[in-house]
């Protein structure tokens, strides 16, 4: 499960923003592609977290250079447009993992 250690990492980067003050909710974009299991996600903040945690899905697209535009594809379809068959490698969205915001207390 790298979910918990990935957690680690955003709890730590979220505990140096926050300083004394205590976290209420992190918000986090994660990807379909990323390779990150949402409820895994969920399982780890149990472990790690503090506060609510707050997941922005993004879902995986492509670009297709024959349909000239962005194709929404699921995150264990091929590398395809899903609307012409064209083969693209061009993968614009859902490998994210970002933290979006900290909500913190207002006073420690």
């Amino acid at each position: 499960m790298h979910e918990l250690g990935l957690l680690t990492g955003v709890i730590g980067a979220a505990k140096k923003a926050a300083g004394d003050r205590p976290i209420l909710r992190v918000a986090l974009r994660v990807g379909t592609r990323s390779g990150v299991v949402e409820d895994a996600l969920y399982a780890a903040w149990q472990v790690v977290g503090e506060g609510e945690l707050v997941l922005e899905l993004i879902p995986a697209t492509v670009f297709c250079p024959s349909c000239a535009c962005e194709q929404e594809i699921d995150e264990f379809f091929a590398l395809t447009c899903p609307a012409c068959g064209t083969p693209t490698a061009d993968l614009r969205h859902g490998r994210e993992f970002e933290i979006t915001y900290v909500d913190l207390a207002t006073d420690p």
